[in-house]
């Protein structure tokens, strides 16, 4: 059986392991990482989360950062490759208990994928109501499917789609 999926209410601790992880992440990747940002649920003060801290790099490419894939794997990390997403890097990590712990996504510095994971973080951001119901979305499903990752993710892909395409919009508008 998969592990049970937890939604828990905003946990301000979530920023301080962000900030803990990315000065982590920062010292081995050196340069390479131009930018290191929080993303993803747990970045948003107005929604419920998965205690997973999701963290985004901005790179100066891909390559550099495929050099420096043992040092990442050395804090801990498993290295997935694109895992399904072209253009980007994906590693996890997961705690002593098997718990997973942060999901760390790599793009090029400017790169699609990059500009649409900022954008939807930052429309979460500035349109609270919007987070609080992808909040409400993600503890419906937990509780409907509390050990089927597959259909927790597929009962918010059509929200989450939406709200990219209307982040991307609204960020080209700012």
């Amino acid at each position: 059986m998969d592990a049970k999926i937890e939604v828990w209410t905003h946990n301000p601790h979530w920023r301080r392991e962000y900030t803990k992880e990315s000065g982590r992440l920062r010292r081995v990747l050196g340069a390479v990482a131009e930018h290191v940002h929080h993303i993803g649920s747990t970045s948003i003060p107005t929604t419920q989360a998965k205690p997973i801290i999701d963290i985004l790099l901005e790179v100066t490419s891909l390559p550099a950062l495929d050099a420096l894939t043992t040092q990442i794997e050395a804090l801990g990390y498993e290295a997935k490759g694109e895992y399904g997403i072209p253009g980007r890097r994906y590693f996890r990590r997961d705690g002593a208990r098997g718990k997973r712990l942060n999901n760390v996504h790599a793009f090029e510095v400017g790169s699609p994928g990059a500009l649409r994971h900022l954008a939807f973080r930052d429309y979460l951001l500035a349109h609270a109501d919007v987070a609080q119901e992808y909040g409400e979305l993600k503890a419906r499903l937990a509780a409907a499917h509390p050990h089927d990752m597959e259909a927790y993710m597929d009962g918010k892909d059509a929200f989450v789609k939406e709200h990219e395409r209307r982040a991307l919009a609204w960020s080209s508008h700012s």
